[in-house]
């Protein structure tokens, strides 16, 4: 048997989100949010469901501490509610919403798993967004008093913290394209929100320096290589054009203090950019301790002239190597993600916070979820992240997406990508045979050709 070997202390993990976990949706005083307001929308759920319940880990939490301790992760990425602890956003914080994360931090830490706490997953608080939410400024404030709130409750019980997780998914899936709350449709207000991410970002990780905490803190974007359809000159164009939009422009005003040119000259001349401030500029480029990556697979494209602004068309990918949700399953792009962002970067450390794969998974006879393509998926993209660290790449930690089988945004329950199965009727959880595995690989510390 042969193991490629990560490096000592790796972390190993697997993520979620409150939203899509939690459940306790208007319990012990937390407030709505956009994600609440937007799933009891008729219509805009796919299969008609909502984040009320999930899979009810606000009340579960224990027992699904006891199956990740029995997996082995190293570390758990987790999200806060912003609005369980403000109700409105800003005001007094609600105690009873910092007590659940106080027990769920101290469960972590007392089974020996490092929590690993994004601030910012989603789930924004209603009443700001009645005021603008993310295109007004004064939202980067209240983001600004929310993290110190919870710097200061949960402090250096807390190792590892990230800011915002996929603010491209926030500003063009929220505020463009309109396929995900607040469904809003509008290129202005999207460019206004993704500043004024990026601007909050900044105030928070200015704010955990000031505190002096003895922990790590970084940021989650959402990363796609990003290529031509074609070689013609039109395809290669828009390639280059998303490549600095979902690569450069929520990332190079936080790591280099300024936004890519080539979007720059392109949006300047809609009228829609907004105002780019040098002071603000310095605030959005604190210096952070890693970069997370969330990585699913790469974009394809084609010129299309009546797309607007972009002038861009995603090409659809041959059926027989996507996952069940529809996605092109393209290993290498991860390698091709990390080692960028290294040579981009300075070699900052990376840590890869989102990785996974869609699953009708169903449960056998023998009670058993045999899911080997998932088995495959991730062998796959462990093994180019392990080509990365063997190139050089400050590779530390890799959190897969997701440890169980959870409420996926507009796709409500049909979506399956955990490695713990959940019973939505029942909550009963069940271990999948690609959770199995990835004990053995946290064990080894490795990958094995070793058939499972």
């Amino acid at each position: 048997m042969t193991i490629k070997s990560f490096p000592d202390n790796f972390l190993w993990g697997a993520g979620s989100s409150a939203y899509q976990i939690e459940g306790a949706w208007n319990e012990d005083g937390k407030g709505e949010s956009i994600w609440d307001r937007y799933a009891h929308n008729i219509g805009k759920i796919k299969d008609g469901s909502n984040g009320d319940v999930a899979c009810d880990h606000y009340h579960r939490y224990e027992e699904d501490i006891k199956l990740m301790k029995k997996l082995g992760l190293k570390t758990y990425r987790f999200s806060i509610s912003w609005p369980r602890i403000f109700p409105d956003g800003y005001g007094e914080p609600n105690q009873e919403g910092i007590n659940f994360y106080k027990r769920l931090v101290k469960l972590l830490n007392e089974n020996g798993i490092k929590p690993m706490v994004t601030l910012f997953h989603c789930d924004f608080p209603q009443k700001l967004q009645d005021i603008g939410g993310w295109t007004n400024r004064f939202t980067a404030d209240c983001f600004e008093k929310y993290a110190r709130c919870m710097f200061k409750e949960l402090g250096d019980d807390v190792p590892m913290w990230i800011t915002h997780n996929e603010p491209a998914s926030t500003s063009i899936n929220g505020y463009w394209r309109g396929t995900g709350a607040p469904g809003i449709s509008d290129f202005g207000a999207c460019l206004l929100s993704s500043y004024i991410v990026m601007l909050s970002h900044g105030k928070a990780v200015s704010a955990y320096r000031e505190m002096g905490l003895k922990g790590q803190i970084g940021y989650a974007p959402n990363f796609y290589p990003s290529q031509a359809f074609s070689d013609s000159a039109e395809d290669l164009k828009v390639a280059k054009l998303w490549d600095s939009y979902i690569n450069k422009w929520f990332l190079d005003p936080v790591m280099k203090g300024e936004f890519p040119s080539d979007l720059l000259e392109l949006f300047s001349s809609t009228g829609l950019l907004p105002e780019i401030m040098e002071e603000d500029l310095k605030i959005m480029n604190q210096p952070i301790d890693f970069i997370g990556v969330n990585y699913y697979s790469r974009f394809l494209l084609t010129h299309d002239e009546n797309s607007w602004p972009l002038k861009d068309k995603f090409v659809d990918i041959p059926k027989e190597n996507l996952t069940d949700n529809g996605t092109e399953i393209y290993p290498q792009g991860l390698y091709q993600i990390l080692t960028r962002l290294h040579k981009d970067y300075n070699g900052i450390n990376l840590i890869v916070t989102e990785n996974g794969m869609c699953n009708n998974d169903r449960v056998n006879r023998l009670g058993k979820v045999e899911d080997d393509d998932r088995i495959d998926f991730y062998y796959k993209h462990f093994e180019q992240a392990h080509r990365a660290i063997q190139n050089g790449v400050n590779l530390i930690g890799y959190s897969i997406w997701c440890f169980m089988d959870n409420f996926e945004w507009v796709s409500g329950f049909d979506m399956r990508y955990g490695i713990v199965f959940v019973n939505f009727k029942t909550q009963e959880r069940i271990i999948k045979k690609s959770g199995y595995w990835y004990k053995e690989v946290i064990s080894n510390n490795g990958i094995s050709d070793e058939v499972y």
